[in-house]
C-alpha cells in the first residue's frame, strides 16, 4: 500500500463502512444511522446547502477539530462518523465515561503511526465533558500538531466543561433538538426499511399515535426509535403477520408520563401553575408531586427553575431573602449538571420555597410605584438629585441642596428624594 492510499478498512467487500451495521441484534437506533448526508435528518444550519459540514463532506474545505454540543439523540455520533467516512479518515471512538489517560495515549500513539503512513485519524470522544482536566490536557499536543482531528461530543455547555486550552483549538458546533417532523421522518423510515428497520415485522401505528410518539420524544431520535422497536416487538402479529401497535403498548414502551406530556400544550402550563400555587400555599408534598410530573414528563428543567426563581422573589421575597439565594444556586447547578442529577437541587429548592415564610411585599411595593411612575412620567427629577457634571449645570442649580448622608445623617429623613408631587408617598410599608 502506498503512503497516501486509503487503508483497506474503508473499502470492505460489500462497499459498506464497518461502523454502519445491519446486525439485526443491534438496537434499531444504531441500525438506522444515516449512511449518507442525504439520509441525515435535522441540523440544517450545519448540513444544509452552503453550510460548514456540507462543504467539508463535499470536499470544499478542511476538517478542523470540533466540539459537537447538543442534547441526547440529536445526531452527534452520527455526524462524527459521517465526517470520518467522507474525509476518508480512520474513526477511533472513545467514551469519556469508560476511558482514561492510558486509553488516550494508546489511541494517540496509533494515530501517530497512521499519520506516518499517510492516514488521517478522527478521534471521536463521546461525553467529552466527563474527561477531567488532566485527560483533556493529554489531548492538546496531538490536536495541536494534527496527529488527530478531535471530534468531541457533549450534552453540556463546553464553556463550563471543556478547558480553555482545548476550546481554543476546536470549533464548537451546536446541534439543536430534532423537531417533530424530523422525528416522524426517522420513525417512518424505520417502519418501512426492510434491511435495517422493522418492515419485516410489519408494524402498523395510527397516524395520531405516530405523531404523539414524535412529539413525546422531545427532540431525541434515540428515544423515539427505541420506543418504536420495543412496542413492535411487544406486539403479537395477527393472522396476516401485521403487528397493530396499540396506544397502550406504545405508552408502556415510552413511559406513560413522557407519552402524555405535551411541553407546548395546555397541560404543560397547567402543571407549572399547579407547582407554583402549591408552593405559594406552603404545600411541599404537592410541590414535589407537581415537580415530578413535570420532570418525568420531559419538561425543560431550566424552564422549571426559572419559574422557581420568580416565586422566590414574588411570593417569599423579604420574608426570607435566603430563598432567592437557594433558588439561584439551584438554577446554576441545574444548568451545570443537567438531568437526572439536577432533580436533587430542583427538589431542594421546591422544599425550601414551600417551607419558607411568604410575603408579596416586594411585588406590591413595585407595582404601587409603577402606577405612580406611569402617571407622573413627565415630572422632572428634583434639582438636588441631579449630577452637576459641567459648570453650566452647576450654575443652573443641578446638585444644589444635596446632602451627603454619610456626613449628614439627618439627610435620610429631611431630604426628599421623590418628585415634588409624590413627596411623602409610601410604597414599601416596611417589614411584615
Amino acid at each position: 500500500m502506498s503512503r497516501h492510499q486509503t487503508p483497506s478498512f474503508f473499502e470492505p467487500s460489500d462497499g459498506r463502512p464497518p461502523e454502519l451495521t445491519t446486525d439485526r441484534e443491534a438496537p434499531l437506533a444504531e441500525r438506522m444511522r444515516p449512511r449518507s448526508l442525504d439520509e441525515y435528518v435535522g441540523q440544517t444550519h450545519l448540513v444544509g446547502k452552503g453550510r460548514m459540514i456540507r462543504k467539508i463532506i463535499e470536499g470544499g474545505g478542511p476538517l478542523p477539530s470540533l466540539i459537537l454540543w447538543g442534547g441526547p439523540g440529536t445526531g452527534k455520533t452520527t455526524l462524527g462518523r459521517m465526517l470520518a467516512r467522507h474525509v476518508k479518515a480512520k474513526f477511533v471512538p472513545l467514551s469519556a465515561v469508560l476511558s482514561g489517560v492510558k486509553d488516550l495515549r494508546e489511541s494517540i500513539a496509533e494515530a501517530r503511526e497512521s499519520k506516518r503512513r499517510g492516514w488521517r485519524t478522527i478521534l471521536f470522544v463521546d461525553e467529552i465533558h466527563r474527561f477531567n482536566k488532566a485527560q483533556q490536557d493529554a489531548l492538546l499536543p496531538a490536536v495541536e500538531d494534527g496527529t488527530v482531528t478531535l471530534v468531541g461530543a457533549t450534552t453540556e455547555n463546553p464553556s463550563f466543561e471543556v478547558n480553555a486550552a482545548l476550546l481554543s483549538r476546536t470549533r464548537v458546533l451546536v446541534l439543536h433538538p430534532l423537531d417533530e417532523t424530523d422525528i416522524r421522518t426517522l420513525l417512518s423510515r424505520a417502519i418501512e426499511d426492510d434491511e435495517r428497520g422493522l418492515a419485516r415485522f410489519r408494524p402498523h401505528l395510527e397516524s395520531v399515535d405516530l405523531d404523539q410518539l414524535a412529539k413525546s420524544a422531545a427532540g431525541d431520535a434515540r428515544v423515539a426509535l427505541s420506543a418504536l422497536e420495543a412496542a413492535t416487538l411487544a406486539t403479537e402479529p395477527d393472522s396476516e403477520g401485521v403487528r397493530t401497535i396499540s396506544q397502550e403498548t406504545l405508552i408502556e414502551s415510552l413511559g406513560r408520563a413522557r407519552f402524555a406530556y405535551d411541553k407546548g400544550g395546555e397541560d404543560h402550563y397547567n402543571l407549572v401553575s399547579a407547582l407554583i400555587k402549591s408552593l405559594r400555599n406552603s404545600d411541599a408534598n404537592a410541590g414535589l408531586y407537581w415537580l415530578a410530573r413535570l420532570i418525568e414528563g420531559g419538561a425543560d428543567p431550566i424552564f422549571i427553575v426559572r419559574r422557581l426563581c420568580i416565586l422566590a422573589s414574588e411570593d417569599v421575597g423579604l420574608a426570607d431573602p435566603q430563598a432567592m439565594v437557594q433558588t439561584a444556586a439551584a438554577a446554576q447547578i441545574v444548568q451545570f449538571i443537567g438531568l437526572p442529577e439536577g432533580l436533587y437541587p430542583l427538589s431542594q429548592a421546591v422544599i425550601y420555597l414551600a417551607n419558607a415564610p411568604k410575603s408579596n411585599r416586594v411585588k406590591r411595593a413595585y407595582f404601587a410605584a409603577a402606577a405612580d411612575a406611569s402617571q407622573t412620567a413627565r415630572e422632572p427629577v428634583p434639582l438636588h438629585l441631579r449630577n452637576a457634571v459641567t459648570s453650566l449645570l452647576k450654575n443652573v442649580g443641578y446638585g444644589e441642596g444635596y446632602r451627603y448622608v454619610h456626613d449628614d445623617p439627618n439627610a435620610s429623613t429631611e431630604m426628599p428624594c421623590l418628585p415634588e408631587s409624590l413627596v411623602g408617598k409610601v410604597y414599601d410599608p416596611g417589614s411584615e
